[in-house]
């Protein structure tokens, strides 16, 4: 969410988290904006303002993404899950700090029936105050991003702000529709080494020769003061991206893989075999270390018979090439399965600053 508002015009501030990790790669990424490590079960909207050093007058809009797996299809659906409360919570520091607009994001599972009390009672508590615009689901791969992920955003502008909805999710003018899955790769290195697992052996050459409005959003349209220095300037100069680490598969599992057919998942670890004219399946994000610590199942490679690398798994999510994640493997994974695509998050960004701004 940071680098699409950042994208459509908006200077990043903040960004918050009690994921230690997720606060690290964002801070590599955003290095002018303030990152402060908090419960938002716990935090209030003073305390906020003041690690920030911020006055609620000068937040345009806050965006929030609660954790989605007590509403995800693919985990429990658990009504009572802990983690559905933090939707409320969210909703309470938007009432406490007023912002001219809101965007939250979430899995389509929100809207089931079962949580629609949950989803109604938090929405209430800025009822009165916001103008709430009606859930609405995106598909990613509709708007330049090669996946399939959709998910689900709730958009509110305040009252007293001027702003104008119009027709606010309007379909784009000009198809948006993202490249299929070998176009997406190309230019990736397609052989990795399983041994490559520490950051230097991760750190690959890529040769970008296609062009369009994804390739140019891969490996450019930096905002101002976004971007790790260090590696943006390797990536600039050199072409060098991070991330190309490799998985060590068994000859049994090797073999498995290379058999199975494009859009096939194996029967044992339920990997599925990308298609190189579709789209990537939704990445997922595997658990925290409180959780299991387990890793979530990957996409194999449409050429070689081995998961992909966080690389390739941020390319397929939309991500540019220069981009940072956490210096691990899981991790990095988990923060691309946890995140929303940039492209879908400027997409929606772009129309919020839009109704701010007219006139």
């Amino acid at each position: 969410m940071s680098l699409g508002a950042a994208r459509a015009g908006f200077k990043v501030v903040a960004g918050i988290d009690r994921d230690e990790r997720a606060l690290r790669a964002h801070t590599s990424n955003f290095p002018k904006s303030k990152h402060l490590c908090l419960d938002l079960s716990k935090a209030t909207a003073n305390e906020i303002l003041q690690q920030s050093g911020l006055t609620a007058c000068e937040v345009d809009v806050i965006t929030g993404g609660p954790p989605c797996q007590g509403f995800s299809t693919m985990g429990k659906r658990d009504v009572e899950d802990t983690r559905n409360q933090l939707l409320s919570h969210f909703f309470r520091i938007v009432d406490e700090l007023k912002p001219r607009a809101f965007v939250l994001e979430n899995v389509p599972g929100i809207l089931n029936e079962q949580y629609a009390t949950i989803l109604a009672d938090a929405i209430s508590i800025v009822g009165e105050s916001y103008d709430v615009l009606k859930p609405h689901t995106l598909t990613a791969f509709e708007l330049g991003a090669p996946t399939l992920r959709r998910r689900v955003f709730i958009v509110g502008f305040l009252n007293t702000t001027p702003h104008f909805v119009g027709d606010f999710w309007s379909k784009p003018k000009k198809s948006q529709r993202a490249p299929i899955v070998r176009h997406a790769l190309c230019g990736l290195p397609a052989d990795i080494n399983p041994e490559w697992k520490n950051s230097g052996d991760g750190s690959r050459l890529v040769r970008v020769v296609r062009s369009g409005r994804f390739f140019a959003s891969a490996t450019g349209r930096v905002p101002a003061g976004v971007g790790n220095p260090e590696s943006l300037a390797s990536y600039q100069k050199s072409r060098v991206v991070t991330g190309c680490w490799g998985t060590k598969h068994s000859a049994d599992l090797t073999s498995r893989y290379a058999a199975l057919g494009a859009g096939k998942s194996d029967s044992k670890t339920k990997s599925m075999r990308l298609d190189p004219d579709g789209y990537c399946p939704t990445l997922r994000a595997g658990t925290g270390p409180d959780r299991g610590s387990f890793q979530a199942v990957r996409p194999i490679h449409h050429i070689r018979p081995r998961v992909i690398t966080p690389r390739e798994a941020a390319r397929l999510q939309g991500f540019p090439d220069w981009y940072q994640f956490d210096v691990t493997k899981w991790h990095s994974f988990r923060q691309i399965g946890n995140s929303v695509s940039p492209i879908v998050a400027e997409h929606v960004m772009k129309r919020v600053r839009r109704a701010l701004d007219h006139e």
